[in-house]
């Protein structure tokens, strides 16, 4: 088997110069036994000889009589020759190719990541989704058990008083009845003088009976009628919450604009930003994820601002402050696009120049109003169109630094720094005590030292940082740089809202979904816990934040009960005040609240957008005036280290700093 396979070979190797006359010389030699055949090899014609050659035309190996035959006229080379060519080019295409294969495992390993973080994204919002409409779900139940509550009681009261009128004519119906056929037997008999008694008693309780006074006007209504207003409530179901996204991709989109080459120091430079999808088409969406970031020769960064015109355009304005080479880095997911990062020239010019070229194309730009840049440049008091105790405000919608998405908690360090939890762009943003931008970090994820909405945050006496992670339900602890150290209370919460620090250093949570404050170590070891769901005093129906004052008791805002309570570090029920309404001390579901160095209690009233001030004793004291610069559902609240009141404007995407007198 191993020798005619071994011929075989041979027969198809050398049949392309020889022709079928060899094949049928090898056939008939085969026939006749392997011997013969060897022998018979030294007796081929002189033409039939080892292939030495290469023709470069035909690309096959050839011999000297080949070369003379059919090959004649075709160049031709050693075939050593020719195969250390052929081996050298086959070994460059292997060197290309497995070249290649670095970059395609390093760009397999990054599209992994994406999906991944795609996969994290989407069950992460299912969860946001389900979480959403459980909550929507139990509201409604909740509304749904106080109509029937309301029904019951209003049906009762009617009833009960139907009802007693009811018994009261059946009774003085009865006794008629009674007496009318008493005396209708009477009158039936024979009038004797025996009888003369008994028939004056019955004529005497006729008269009685006749001058009764039985309650024969309706003294209640059958009027039970339901006012359900639904109409609205089913348009807004409807249009009820929206997925965004774009199909934008790094690859494609391109920048474009006189910002890209050259600015002017001092003056504003644009540059407009096309994003496209992988075919190249153009987006016709907004929100996707940009970054822009000038960088100086000395490695810092010049910050602009990002417009999104919600077509799939963006504009980056910018402003350098120095003359030099600068380099400009735009990204889109954390990829840079085309041509990114830019060489940028700033130059230097008299304003007569510049008022002669004309407007920079980033002034011409009318809708990017912004009250503070990313950096968190203050807004002065004097820029206020009334007087009130804004002193300035920070932030605007959007995912950089210095930007919020539904900013929560809030927290001030004695060192002089504001901390935010900015819960839908799952991070912590800190700025110092007068707006400057310091530092932020996080990273959205279900694992310890990642963050998934967080709500609340506090600062511990050791300086670090704690935080209340609403959706994995447990408390994060940072150090002051913002290194993930340890979590608590992981099990045991159902959804931690806001969180502070007694001056033991225990760290206090208010879980807003179970109603119930717990009180743990920062080692995690639980100390105690109260509260539960209910409207009683020492119950709570969804509470939001909590505040400890001077005799380490514990100050909660009942959200859903729209008051304020007070506890001992055990639990017991020191004092409560507030109720729904808009009056002066009344509440419209009170979120944030802090504690001055006298006791007073500050609240922030967001039902009705305004900050409240009540004594020790919860007796109304001022309001803070915001009405120069409404607030729109504020949150967390605390007290800066130099005296102000900063709080959390939710709906404005901005933390605000006002006046205090303390």
């Amino acid at each position: 088997m191993i020798e005619s396979t071994w011929i075989s070979s041979l027969t198809c190797v050398v049949t392309c110069c020889l022709g079928s006359r060899f094949v049928n010389y090898v056939c008939d030699h085969v026939y006749l036994g392997l011997s013969p055949f060897f022998t018979s090899l030294s007796t081929l014609p002189c033409h039939v000889q080892v292939t030495e050659l290469y023709c470069s035309v035909c690309e096959c190996a050839v011999c000297e009589d080949c070369v003379a035959g059919g090959h004649g006229e075709h160049p031709n080379v050693p075939l050593s020759q020719a195969l250390a060519q052929h081996r050298s080019a086959l070994q460059e295409r292997l060197g290309t190719v497995q070249n290649r294969l670095p970059q395609i495992s390093d760009a397999l390993t990054f599209v992994k990541e994406i999906l991944q973080q795609l996969t994290n994204q989407r069950a992460s919002i299912e969860e946001d989704i389900q979480s959403s409409f459980e909550d929507l779900h139990k509201q409604l139940d909740v509304r749904k058990s106080v109509l029937l509550m309301e029904l019951e009681v209003t049906y009762g009261l009617k009833q009960k008083v139907l009802q007693a009128q009811v018994e009261s004519l059946l009774r003085g119906q009865g006794e008629m009845t009674a007496s009318c056929s008493q005396t209708e037997e009477a009158l039936g008999e024979e009038a004797c003088a025996a009888n003369l008694q008994a028939e004056r008693d019955l004529g005497e309780r006729l008269g009685e009976l006749a001058s009764y006074g039985l309650p024969c006007q309706p003294e209640e209504n059958d009027q039970l009628d339901l006012l359900m207003e639904t109409d609205g409530l089913r348009k807004s179901i409807h249009n009820l919450g929206t997925i965004v996204t774009t199909s934008a991709v790094a690859s494609q989109s391109e920048a474009m604009g006189a910002g890209l080459e050259q600015c002017v120091v001092g003056h504003p430079a644009s540059v407009t930003i096309v994003t496209r999808d992988k075919a190249g088409g153009a987006c016709k969406s907004g929100n996707a994820i940009l970054s822009a970031e000038v960088f100086t020769p000395d490695g810092s960064i010049v910050d602009g601002e990002i417009v999104d015109h919600k077509n799939g355009t963006y504009e980056f304005v910018y402003i350098v402050p120095k003359e030099g080479d600068f380099s400009l880095a735009l990204r889109l997911y954390d990829q840079h696009i085309k041509g990114s990062p830019f060489k940028l020239t700033v130059t230097r010019v008299s304003e007569t120049e510049v008022e002669r070229r004309g407007k920079s194309p980033g002034q011409k730009k009318k809708g990017s109003k912004r009250t503070s840049s990313a950096l968190g440049t203050p807004r002065r008091k004097t820029q206020n169109p009334i007087e009130d105790d804004l002193i300035f405000r920070i932030g605007t919608k959007g995912r950089n630094k210095g930007e919020f998405t539904n900013l929560q908690g809030v927290a001030a360090s004695s060192t002089g720094r504001i901390l935010i939890a900015d819960s839908n762009n799952q991070c912590v943003q800190i700025f110092s005590n007068e707006g400057e931008f310091k530092s932020r970090f996080g990273v959205r994820g279900r694992s310890p030292g990642q963050l998934q909405r967080p709500t609340g945050v506090a600062v511990h006496p050791s300086g670090d940082i704690i935080i209340a992670d609403y959706d994995n339900k447990w408390v994060s602890i940072f150090s002051c740089e913002g290194k993930f150290k340890a979590k608590l209370g992981s099990g045991r919460l159902m959804g931690p809202k806001g969180v502070s620090v007694d001056q033991n250093g225990h760290v206090i949570v208010v879980d807003n979904k179970a109603c119930t404050v717990f009180i743990f170590q920062p080692t995690g070891k639980l100390i105690t816990k109260f509260g539960s769901r209910g409207n009683g005093d020492k119950q709570f129906a969804g509470p939001h934040f909590a505040a400890v004052n001077n005799n380490n008791e514990i100050i909660v805002t009942d959200f859903h009960n729209h008051s304020v309570k007070v506890f001992t570090p055990e639990g017991e029920l020191v004092l409560k005040f507030g109720s729904n309404g808009e009056g002066n001390g009344q509440f419209n579901a009170p979120t944030g609240v802090a504690v001055d160095v006298n006791g007073n209690i500050i609240v922030a009233d967001w039902g009705n957008s305004r900050i409240q001030v009540f004594d020790g004793s919860g007796s109304f004291l001022s309001y803070i005036n915001t009405s120069a610069d409404p607030l729109y559902g504020p949150q967390g609240l605390a007290l800066t280290s130099d005296g102000h009141v900063v709080v959390a404007d939710s709906g404005n995407h901005c933390f605000k700093v006002y006046r205090y007198l303390q």
